[in-house]
């Protein structure tokens, strides 16, 4: 899409990591609930993918690549969207990476990589999109974890990244919200993803590892990317305007059973 193309009035969603996993989840149902979409994300086969299928869909989406944890890749992405869209109405951050290791093991280098693409990113969107959604009294829906709150072991800088973004969103929403934009995150359980699939390929035995992630939670199975991007689809829309703050656990109940607490044959 360029500026030069017809603008229409219907609210737009920028999703970043909008190529796969939770990220596509997102784009496509906003899309489906009448939003145009801008899709951002650094593989270009992966977004034009999904771009090419909302739009044979009868959707309206357009992708725009940028590494997000690249400050002047995401500021140039952002005002080529707000040209080509003429506003921005909500912004869904889900760019991120799971990266194993302790403090022994986690070297200089790979706790960067973390912090970049699964803090600073968010930093650097919300802060590119911020000035269109005061005028637009939008919304921000940033993606966290269930190690936002919990963790595991060998899990060091991605569970540092998880918990300092519940802390992004509270401090952004109260900074905001004289503005009328309101800011979320979301903490998912387990979700069949292309991230966790391949990490549970890498396990000795991948069907019995499947098992375990289902029975972790007490409903009995992971959760899927269309059911987070329901609840992202929630707090992004003005049937949550009087939510802001707050982070939404969509986890199965994973997070509920007190450590230890035995099973029931």
């Amino acid at each position: 899409m360029t500026s030069n193309q017809q603008q229409d009035d219907r609210r737009v969603v920028v999703v970043t990591g909008g190529g796969r996993g939770i990220g596509e989840g997102v784009a496509r149902l906003m899309a489906e609930r009448g939003y145009n979409v801008a899709i951002v994300d650094r593989d270009a086969h992966v977004g034009i993918n999904v771009a090419n299928k909302i739009n044979s869909g009868g959707g309206r989406a357009s992708f725009y690549q940028a590494d997000v944890a690249n400050a002047a890749q995401v500021n140039e992405a952002f005002a080529r969207i707000a040209a080509d869209f003429g506003r921005i109405d909500a912004l869904s951050c889900n760019a991120g990476i799971q990266r194993y290791g302790t403090i022994d093991s986690t070297t200089e280098e790979g706790w960067d990589e973390v912090m970049d693409v699964n803090l600073k990113s968010m930093f650097l969107c919300s802060k590119a999109a911020i000035e269109h959604l005061k005028q637009t009294k939008g919304s921000i829906v940033i993606m966290s974890s269930v190690q936002g709150y919990a963790t595991q072991k060998n899990v060091l800088a991605y569970t540092t990244s998880k918990h300092a973004l519940v802390g992004f969103v509270r401090a952004m929403a109260l900074d905001l919200a004289e503005y009328g934009v309101r800011v979320n995150g979301v903490a998912p359980g387990s979700v069949r993803t292309p991230m966790l699939e391949h990490t549970v390929s890498l396990d000795a035995n991948p069907d019995k590892l499947w098992k375990v992630l289902d029975n972790m939670h007490p409903l009995g199975r992971i959760g899927t990317p269309r059911e987070i991007a329901e609840v992202v689809a929630f707090l992004a829309s003005p049937a949550a305007s009087f939510v802001t703050g707050s982070m939404i656990i969509a986890d199965g109940g994973l997070l509920l059973p007190i450590a230890g607490s035995p099973k029931e044959d």
